[in-house]
């Protein structure tokens, strides 16, 4: 028997035992999700000996075993570089790891006793737990599925706001005076493409998230091609659909409606179909604190950029045989990433942000019986609170180390439990630093609340 079609027999024997769970960690730039895949295979793997996970039953009940990696089931995929990560953490001085540059994935063999013994009485069971994490600047393209040339291309102008708007500059300058209907002229439209794609990248690193297509950030092998050459095009907004559809094929506007179908149904397509579809949970990280240091022009461009990837998704209730056959994310969790950056008191506050950020999608989420559950946490947990005295009364605190290894001790005041409207930017900043790692000397790295977010996760699955 062909390998590949024995592991899909596996696969289906495993998830009808109900034995095999994928687990998808999404999220966009900068929202953490290589340090939380990292501490979560950390804290399943120490679970019974040093992990704190008192929020976990099955680990507060004496009755989580353990866990050990096992070889994954696809070796198409590069394995989720667990080891490399905790190298960085135990340097000297100790780093965070490196940040998501391509798929991966990893398997975990998870060993507990079950609240109720077969008829032999004590036995042992396992789950398959498949985690899968790849970059954020991928999630946005799933939108694309839905667009045409034109309605993509329109749908990107104008370019929202001064901040975002004036690192396009260049590229709206050479896109100036391009006439869709003219013949195409293939090193201009290649000119055009990277300043684009450059205008995309500085937007990321000045903290814009709503960044489209994905793959101009993180080009890898397609760097160069024809198929990453293309942009929103202004002017066809002049011509009627029909009018579009008899310019000559060698025009410009032809010539990137085609390179983006190519994009979309070549490179978007198949990444949703061979691996969007295979996943049973998820959980969506968001770098909230990032977005409210960057201001308002940033934090609005963080929920559209959230909004459009809550609709990429299938989620749904599954009976067996939809489960077997055609998966569907049946279990969601949202988390506010970063909780060590404010004080404990601040946390139902972000919790309560995050909330009204995802107002609209998680109430389409309730309606259709998706249990979904708002989180903050910290995967790997870099200060330790304090109450301080500060202007004369006892205050809350955070000390840690700065990136430069200085001693950090901070006051980071309120996070909004509410939207933010226009006078809350003219009363109140934030400045919220990133810490550093603290040093460890081995076992279970230390966290905010992965116990709850794993028992959300994966919990019911261990009884």
């Amino acid at each position: 028997m062909r390998q590949p079609l024995a592991r899909e027999l596996n696969d289906l024997l495993e998830r009808g035992r109900d034995r095999q769970l994928r687990l998808a960690v999404t999220g966009l730039s900068r929202s953490g999700k290589t340090a939380f895949l990292t501490s979560l295979v950390n804290q399943l793997r120490h679970a019974g000996l040093e992990a704190r996970l008192d929020l976990l039953p099955v680990a507060r009940e004496g009755r989580l075993l353990g866990a050990r990696r096992v070889s994954q089931q696809d070796l198409g995929v590069p394995r989720f570089p667990y080891d490399q990560a905790m190298a960085a953490l135990d340097d000297t001085p100790p780093r965070w790891p490196a940040p998501t540059r391509g798929i991966s994935e990893l398997r975990l063999a998870i060993r507990y006793r079950p609240t109720r013994p077969g008829l032999l009485g004590s036995e042992t069971r396992q789950l398959s737990l498949d985690l899968f994490d790849y970059p954020g600047e991928w999630l946005l393209d799933l939108p694309l599925l839905d667009l045409d040339y034109p309605d993509w291309s329109l749908a990107q102008q104008p370019i929202r706001g001064q901040a975002r708007a004036a690192l396009f500059e260049d590229w709206q300058a050479a896109v100036a005076g391009l006439d869709p209907a003219a013949e195409a002229d293939e090193a201009r439209l290649a000119k055009i493409a990277e300043h684009y794609a450059q205008g995309l990248r500085a937007a990321r690193d000045a903290g814009f998230a709503d960044l489209q297509p994905g793959r101009f950030l993180l080009p890898g092998e397609l760097a160069g091609a024809p198929v990453l050459q293309f942009f929103p095009l202004p002017g066809i907004e002049t011509f009627t659909a029909e009018e579009l559809e008899k310019l000559p094929p060698e025009s410009n506007y032809a010539t990137l409606a085609r390179r983006y179908r190519h994009y979309q149904q070549r490179i978007v397509r198949p990444f949703y179909r061979d691996h969007f579809r295979r996943f049973d949970r998820q959980i969506v990280l968001v770098d909230l604190l990032g977005a409210l240091n960057a201001g308002p022009e940033r934090f609005e461009d963080l929920s559209r950029a959230l909004g459009k990837l809550m609709q990429s998704f299938d989620y749904g209730k599954r009976s067996l045989i939809s489960r077997l056959f055609a998966p569907r994310i049946d279990r969601l969790a949202i988390a506010a990433t970063k909780a060590d950056h404010v004080t404990p008191d601040q946390h139902p506050r972000l919790v309560a942000l995050l909330e009204a950020l995802l107002a609209e999608p998680m109430k389409d989420l309730r309606f259709a019986n998706v249990p979904v559950q708002a989180f903050s946490l910290a995967a790997i947990r870099a200060s330790e609170s304090r109450e301080v005295a500060h202007q004369g009364r006892r205050s809350p605190a955070l000390r840690g180390i700065g990136q430069q290894g200085e001693a950090l001790l901070l006051y980071p005041g309120e996070v909004p439990d509410r939207l933010p409207d226009p006078g809350f930017w003219a009363r109140q900043g934030f400045d919220f630093p990133a810490f550093r790692p603290a040093p460890r000397d081995g076992g279970a790295l230390p966290h905010i609340r992965m116990d709850a977010v794993i028992d959300w996760l994966i919990g019911d699955k261990l009884k």
